[in-house]
């Protein structure tokens, strides 16, 4: 969830589970958060000064998604013919999920900048909320009492960990610009989860994958002229050392999306999804060793808040999946 890609189909992943294996599905699930957060503590020492040159963020995104097709087409050649992560009925669709990533990986980089990373992990928490509201009406999907209370008491934790970043008499500007960056990287990412649902009605995981970071690192290069205009947003040639750290952002996105991907091989979602909350945990480890963060205890109880409702909504899905199950069954079919 947290500074991770909403690619996955759990559709196409069914099909071919093998054994259910639910411990080792968590463990996945956990490394895959940790390889994330890592990825972003990484785009966070990027943009602190420590390259050879500041690292623009439209540079970032094209090293976060070019160098991560590199594991994720390793992989895929090994656990499938590769031609499945290029074939695809729906390009146009793809096109969208892509300049929509874009946006939501450019403003979560942006906000990882100017935000301690717990925080900026914590903001970007907002997006499973912001998708429930964004399938009522893009979706028509039905969400009923129990999901709007969670998420609004969810929207409630958003605001209470926006406090210390926006209060008049608190942070800085930069801190309050870095909040509106990670928001519109929450938002970005919650669109992101429709057009994910969208494209799994006919297209396959390792498409969705590929195809993503294919597009998004095209996007990124529409930035590279901004540095003619703006010289802060040019992009620089890389030493080795820079060149090992940047490359890095990209291959632990990668890995992180296979450990993703397979974690929902051996387990139900509704097992796996909330172990992506351990993120936060991560992020508070190494916010404190790496940049000595130490969160406003405003925002560890906004997390805390919105992690407990995220928690609730996934529960809420997976009574709601076994009802439907249980209803087709019986050959009733009633809405839920």
């Amino acid at each position: 969830m947290a500074m991770s890609d909403p690619v996955l189909n759990t559709h196409h992943i069914a099909h071919s589970r093998p054994q259910q294996r639910p411990f080792f599905a968590i463990l996945l699930k956990v490394i895959a958060a940790l390889a994330f957060t890592l990825m972003a503590a990484t785009v966070k020492y990027a943009g602190t000064g420590v390259l050879s040159n500041p690292a623009p963020v439209g540079q970032l995104v094209f090293f976060r998604s070019f160098f991560a097709l590199l594991p994720v087409l390793l992989w895929l050649s090994y656990a499938r013919p590769l031609s499945a992560a290029f074939a695809t009925k729906n390009l146009s669709g793809h096109l969208k999920r892509g300049l929509i990533g874009s946006c939501g990986m450019f403003c979560g980089f942006a906000g990882l900048m100017l935000l301690p990373l717990p925080d900026a992990t914590a903001i970007s928490f907002a997006a499973p909320l912001l998708s429930v509201v964004l399938a009522h009406f893009l979706l028509k999907e039905v969400v009923r009492v129990y999901r709007w209370t969670a998420v609004l008491i969810g929207f409630v934790g958003v605001i209470i960990m926006l406090l210390p970043h926006l209060s008049l008499g608190g942070q800085s500007t930069t801190s309050g610009l870095g909040a509106m960056f990670g928001l519109g990287g929450a938002l970005c990412a919650a669109f992101a989860m429709i057009e994910v649902r969208r494209l799994t009605a006919t297209e396959h995981t390792a498409a969705i994958v590929v195809y993503f970071s294919l597009f998004t690192t095209v996007m990124s290069l529409f930035s590279y002229p901004l540095g003619y205009i703006w010289p802060e947003y040019a992009w620089f040639t890389p030493q080795p050392m820079d060149f090992l750290i940047l490359g890095s952002v990209g291959f632990l996105g990668g890995i992180g999306q296979i450990l993703l991907t397979q974690s929902y091989k051996f387990a139900d979602a509704s097992v796996v999804a909330p172990f992506d909350y351990t993120s936060m945990i991560w992020a508070l480890l190494i916010g404190w060793f790496a940049f000595s963060n130490v969160p406003d205890p405003l925002v560890l109880i906004g997390a805390a808040i919105v992690i407990s409702s995220g928690i609730f909504v996934i529960l809420r899905e997976r009574a709601l999946g076994i009802e439907r199950k249980r209803q087709r069954k019986a050959g009733t079919g009633r809405a839920l």
